[in-house]
């Protein structure tokens, strides 16, 4: 292959800010091209210094290391562009995989490409796409969400708003708030619907749990394993019959809700409505209270 072919445009160029992937557990997942790199720039911007410095160790190299996260990154651009400017080269990292996929640096390499110094990827691992490559869920079309706010109001509201999302859908979770995210995810998607557990991607714990929504909370709450570690939640997307299906059901549950409703207090016809319809009570609760904000 002509050597054209094997080199970025940045390689030309001493000046390049550099998005290098890096391993998501296994260390041996970095490219060559990623360890090249990472040997011969003149920074590395590291999300955790710490973190990243024992994969550095691993491979030896003695690149000068500089903390760039959500909290610094606006005061680091200018240093950052001062230093591109003088014709150095800059390699920005995350903890793991893959930098900007609910990492800092978007603000970085937009003020970089606004400046017009050259920026090139180095791809690599992401627990996104090795997540979505294993789950056995339609693959052909998905939404990343990152991470799914932690209070857990903010939470339903994030997910009721991808109720009707025919695509599948990524999150990235804590492990400490992971079975309070798979109980809301089943109360706003549905007993039927199919979900897959990606756990320790690449690491000697590697996991993957899969089934409904129900059954997956069943299984990480009787094993508190499964509740540690970086976590991947897929949950596929509505089809066209489960949509229909549900509208039908949301009809239903409405009409027998407003019926208790003229003789009985929200709480009481809410857990009586759920009681008829075998819906949750708490997703007829809800639906109590918009209809009274509505009125």
């Amino acid at each position: 292959m002509p050597e054209k072919y094997l080199q970025s445009a940045c390689l030309m160029d001493s000046a390049c800010l550099y998005i290098v992937a890096t391993p998501i557990g296994n260390l041996k997942d970095i490219s060559q091209r990623a360890l090249d790199i990472l040997n011969t720039v003149d920074l590395i911007a590291a999300e955790d210094t710490r973190h990243s410095g024992k994969l550095l160790k691993h491979y030896g190299i003695s690149t000068k290391l500089m903390a760039l996260h959500e909290h610094n990154e606006e005061q680091r651009i200018q240093f950052c562009l001062d230093r591109l400017q003088e014709g150095q080269s800059i390699a920005l990292i995350s903890d793991a995989g893959t930098p900007l996929v609910s990492d800092p640096g978007y603000h970085l390499v937009k003020n970089v490409r606004e400046s017009g110094i050259s920026v090139s990827p180095i791809p690599g691992a992401s627990a996104l796409t090795a997540a979505l490559s294993c789950a056995g869920l339609a693959s052909d079309a998905f939404v990343f969400q990152g991470f799914p706010a932690a209070k857990h109001s903010s939470r339903i509201k994030q997910l009721e708003a991808l109720r009707d999302e025919s695509r599948t859908m990524v999150f990235y979770e804590a492990p400490h708030r992971i079975l309070e995210t798979i109980s809301d995810m089943h109360t706003v998607f549905g007993p039927e619907r199919q979900a897959v557990l990606a756990r320790e991607m690449t690491k000697v714990h590697e996991t993957f749990l899969s089934g409904k929504l129900e059954s997956l909370h069943s299984q990480i709450e009787a094993d508190t394993n499964q509740q540690r570690g970086e976590i991947v939640i897929l949950v596929e997307g509505r089809d066209k019959h489960q949509r229909q299906q549900a509208e039908e059901i949301s009809v239903n549950a409405g009409h027998v809700l407003d019926t208790l409703l003229e003789e009985l207090p929200l709480k009481q016809a809410s857990s009586l409505a759920a009681r008829i319809t075998g819906l949750k009570k708490n997703q007829l609760y809800q639906l109590g209270l918009d209809r009274k904000k509505q009125q």
